[in-house]
């Protein structure tokens, strides 16, 4: 999964309009209820299935595309 990919997840979950590589999901305004379905998301795009404590880790959409591509 691509940066360009978790960016639309972010971008639809966070109902933001504006989301680059280094946007972090906490500080635009996710929580841990939208964090779920993030990682549904990504979990059914990519076949990679994530724990909330990597999104803790890898908050931007660049940082979560890297972890996912290093799982799969």
């Amino acid at each position: 999964m691509n940066v360009d990919a978790v960016s639309v997840v972010f971008r639809e979950v966070l109902e933001v309009p504006e989301i680059s590589a280094d946007s972090d999901f906490f500080v635009m305004g996710g929580d841990s209820l939208l964090a779920t379905r993030v990682l549904s998301a990504i979990a059914r795009a990519s076949g990679v299935e994530l724990e909330f404590d990597d999104l803790l880790d890898a908050p931007t959409p660049g940082a979560l595309a890297a972890k996912v591509r290093g799982m799969a």
